[in-house]
């Protein structure tokens, strides 16, 4: 990118107000051209305010501020004075300085259009023609990164909305086989339940016998024992006397 930054000289002697500011702008020249920028701006600013209307002063203190690297304030400054002249050249330079200035802070779209403006007031500026197809350029790598940046950043978002889908998935689940656990718990707690009442309906449905009848059955049972005793003895009782001798 190329710069060129023309001072204005200006020797006006119209009004007292306008003379003035012209010997501001000089003093701001001078300091300018020495490199002190900001002294530079300060009187830029004086004859500004002693002439609003002044081109020159509001020209050159875009300059002072572009060089002090406040674009902003410089890119506003340029935007000022282009409206304070009719001359096609001022214009020209103006717009120029303007594209300068949007191409430091990466505007590149907004500096195309001021070079291009600049080309229309002045076709036979070779710098601006240059620029404008530096800034060109700068725009294509601007939009190509931009469009990479957006790729990445739809493709960061469908990983992400991926990752959330897969995570929604693992807690479904994981709440299917909390469940289905549950169920499974609950389920063996029914067919304890079932067996437990299962025992205690047949318990039910058995006879009860009273006290009384218990020991009967009990004393029964004893006395059929004793007479199965007592007939076992009888049978291996031994005869008494001598056996007779066969011959």
């Amino acid at each position: 990118m190329k710069s060129k930054f023309l001072i204005l000289f200006l020797f006006i002697t119209q009004l007292m107000f306008a003379q003035k500011g012209n010997t501001l702008i000089r003093s701001g020249n001078s300091d300018y051209e020495k490199k002190k920028f900001k002294d530079a701006e300060i009187n830029y600013r004086s004859s500004i305010g002693k002439d609003p209307s002044s081109y020159a002063g509001n020209y050159n203190l875009g300059n002072a501020l572009y060089k002090q690297g406040k674009f902003d304030d410089a890119n506003k400054q340029y935007m000022q004075a282009s409206g304070l002249s009719k001359d096609p050249v001022d214009q020209a330079r103006t717009n120029y300085n303007l594209g300068n200035t949007l191409m430091k802070s990466e505007k590149y779209q907004e500096s195309v259009d001021a070079y291009k403006m600049a080309l229309r007031q002045n076709p036979n500026d070779e710098d601006a023609r240059y620029n404008l197809s530096y800034a060109l350029s700068k725009l294509k790598q601007q939009q190509q990164q931009e469009n990479k940046d957006n790729k990445q950043q739809n493709k960061d978002k469908q990983n992400k909305d991926q990752q959330k889908q897969d995570q929604q998935n693992k807690d479904q689940q994981k709440q299917d086989q909390q469940k289905q656990d549950q169920q499974k718990q609950d389920q063996q707690k029914q067919d304890q339940k079932d067996n437990k009442d299962q025992q205690q309906a047949k318990e039910k449905k058995q006879p009860k016998i009273s006290k009384e009848e218990a020991e009967r059955m009990l004393q029964a049972l004893k006395n059929e024992e004793k007479n199965l005793q007592k007939k076992k003895a009888k049978k291996f009782e031994v005869t008494s006397g001598n056996p007779e001798k066969d011959w």
